[in-house]
């Protein structure tokens, strides 16, 4: 009878042993799957969310409107804080180290940050990030105008150079243009000048972010059937949106006008495409211009300047009106007979094409082509075929190494405002020394800033402990969009305007 038992209490372990596999294999393999669930959810965050980090970087990319509202109040914060401690300085205790230096550290510190707000309103593909940059734009604009303004700071500068102090010439330069921009925005003027020049200076601002937005919410455009855009290439015919299979609709964009311009051998639409460009949002805007002229003009007497062409241009290499003149009147004395004749043949073309119309300016940019290609026997919508955009950037670059001795690397992995947006590091080729980065946006989309430009994203400078803060910059362009998968190919000043941008790449990266 007990082996018996025993024999039983065997089986129900065994039983029991069976049923626990049964549940703890079914438990595993919920555990398996959860993991392998766990694991594709976290490989989908890996590769929808980039890299953040770019060493050397102060750059904030990709900010959402409430952050750069946020990172905008911050910046003005801490501009506040050091104006206000500079201000405190005693002026028989002024120095270099309680005055200056703050200031040009906050320099250093704030420019990246500002530059984070204010990029995306060229860039973004947000609206809403678009708005909020440009609001940024303005009130910064309106802070630091206020901190040049402030008297108490500039009695604290004038304290400091009038002591006398020894610094190194890079200094010296620093604080002369610190006092000149002090009372460019009439921080030595009377009580009564200063409450007019506020007056006049808040005007001109609201005028002219008026002006910028009615530019910039453009969305105006032209139909035409496609005979009437005879003459231009196949690949810009497909890129335009077809109205209801009858007419194609080209936007008043400049990567648009200046392809029709170019190319189109019909004279009344290129007529049409630039005066129409030209008259974008002309009636709010005449009056804005009109109206900012004699402001301008106003503000300039105020300051003691003759004119505004004087104040505008005493910071800049002609120093004043009358150099830029006698340069304008020495172009005009040795070259006014060679460009008579050179108009003169393109008028000829246009006369044996087009009959006896009126030459204007919307004929220039396509006789001008037309010229070239009877000239040299060439055909430049053929030369766009050696123009695909890959090789020209891989030319642009080996020119740009062979000239300054630099290495490009792309950097992959790191996060951007759009998925074609790229970004390169540039370094010394003997040394390997990092020289600084460059974003490239060079393809056309909706919202997008129309014209192509570089832009300093960060400063490179030295810092009071000698470490190097490198540089950063962004390309922007209207580069066409590859159309059924062919490569997209750029027209010759397509290809000149690119070169053109990366040498200013070169000088914000290099000689800094």
């Amino acid at each position: 009878m007990a082996k018996e038992k025993e024999k039983e209490k065997e089986k129900e372990k065994e039983k029991r042993g069976i049923n626990l596999l049964a549940l703890t294999g079914g438990a595993a393999l919920v555990a398996v799957a959860v993991n392998l669930a766990i694991s594709a959810i976290n490989a989908k965050k890996s590769k929808n969310h980039k890299k953040k980090d770019l060493p050397g970087s102060s750059v904030r990319i990709k900010l959402s409107a409430s952050e750069i509202h946020k990172l905008t109040d911050h910046i003005i914060a801490k501009s506040k804080e050091i104006y206000d401690l500079v201000a405190s300085v005693p002026i028989e205790k002024a120095t270099y180290l309680n005055v200056i230096a703050p200031l040009v550290e906050l320099e250093a510190y704030q420019f990246p940050l500002v530059q984070s707000c204010l990029y995306p309103k060229m860039v973004s593909t947000c609206d809403d990030v678009r708005k909020a940059s440009a609001y940024a734009e303005k009130e910064l604009d309106s802070h630091f105008l206020a901190c040049r303004k402030r008297e108490d700071v500039y009695r604290v500068i004038k304290a400091f150079v009038e002591r006398g102090e020894k610094s190194d010439l890079e200094s010296k330069h620093f604080v002369r243009c610190l006092v000149k921009d002090f009372e460019r925005n009439g921080a030595n003027l009377t009580l009564s000048k200063k409450e007019e020049l506020e007056r006049l200076t808040s005007q001109i601002d609201e005028l002219t972010f008026q002006y910028i937005n009615n530019l910039n919410g453009d969305n105006s455009f032209l139909l035409f059937h496609e005979s009437e855009l005879d003459g231009m290439p196949r690949e810009f015919i497909k890129s335009l949106e077809d109205i209801e299979g009858r007419k194609l609709k080209i936007a008043l964009k400049s990567y648009n006008v200046s392809a029709v311009l170019e190319h189109c051998k019909i004279g009344a639409t290129r007529k049409l495409v630039a005066t129409s460009y030209g008259k974008r949002r002309g009636k709010e805007n005449l009056d804005i211009l009109e109206k900012l002229v004699q402001l301008r003009h106003k503000v300039a007497r105020l300051l003691g300047y003759p004119n505004y062409a004087d104040f505008a241009l005493e910071s800049r290499m002609a120093r004043t009106s009358a150099k830029v003149f006698e340069f304008l009147e020495d172009i005009s004395d040795n070259l006014t007979d060679l460009a008579t004749r050179e108009l003169n043949i393109l008028k000829d073309l246009k006369r044996k094409e087009e009959g006896d119309s009126q030459f204007g300016m919307e004929d220039i940019a396509y006789y001008m082509r037309r010229a070239e290609e009877q000239q040299f026997d060439l055909d430049l919508g053929e030369v766009k075929q050696y123009f695909p955009f890959d090789l020209v950037l891989t030319g642009i670059f080996r020119i740009l190494q062979d000239l300054f001795g630099l290495r490009f690397e792309e950097t992959k992995d790191v996060e951007a405002w759009h998925e074609s947006v790229r970004l390169f590091s540039v370094r010394d080729i003997s040394s390997s020394e990092l020289l600084g980065y460059f974003y490239l946006d060079l393809f056309s989309r909706e919202g997008k800033y129309t014209h192509t430009c570089v832009l300093a994203l960060q400063n490179g400078c030295l810092s009071p402990n000698g470490t190097r803060q490198i540089p950063i910059a962004l390309v922007i362009s209207q580069c066409p969009k590859q159309i059924d998968g062919s490569p997209t190919l750029l027209r010759f000043t397509e290809v000149v305007t690119l070169l053109h941008e990366f040498t200013h790449v070169e000088l914000e990266l290099i000689f800094v």
